[in-house]
């Protein structure tokens, strides 16, 4: 069952907070050395949201992390949560960290990525995997799987 909208979350320290105004598109789990690095941990759990349905409602974010031309990450200058990824030019989503929302329960990843770069004890419930990210061509099929698991 997909969860009640809005969708809130924001930072450890609460000077920053958001609000997701629509129904994720995917969730994953990425398991590359980049998000393992800025996580912490053994990799970065995701739910993608369309782009324009994300707000930032109280505070402001700082760009950290890999500084990148095409990619934003945004952090509570605070406390330096890791709270989304923006992409420049938008390709229509950005990418909410799972562990910002008020309750990331619901968020299950449904696809794991970069696995070939993955802790062999790190595993997920993910239905789909892919040594690197999924080929073009299989995202839409992804989003539709995803959204029809996504029914109330």
């Amino acid at each position: 069952m997909p969860p009640a909208l809005p969708i809130e979350g924001g930072c450890r320290c609460r000077q920053v907070r958001f609000r997701i105004d629509a129904r994720p598109m995917m969730t994953m789990a990425c398991h590359c050395r980049g998000c393992q690095q800025m996580s912490g941990s053994a990799f970065s759990l995701d739910v993608a949201v369309p782009g324009g349905a994300l707000t930032v409602t109280q505070g402001d974010t700082v760009i950290g992390g890999l500084r990148g031309e095409h990619i934003r990450h945004h952090h509570c200058d605070a406390c330096k949560s890791w709270l989304f990824t923006r992409f420049e030019p938008d390709p229509g989503f950005a990418n909410v960290r799972a562990g910002a929302l008020d309750d990331p329960a619901p968020f299950v990843p449904f696809v794991e990525t970069c696995t070939d770069e993955a802790l062999p004890w790190a595993t997920t419930p993910a239905r789909h995997r892919y040594p690197q990210f999924p080929p073009s061509e299989a995202f839409g099929p992804l989003l539709a799987e995803y959204a029809a698991t996504q029914t109330d």
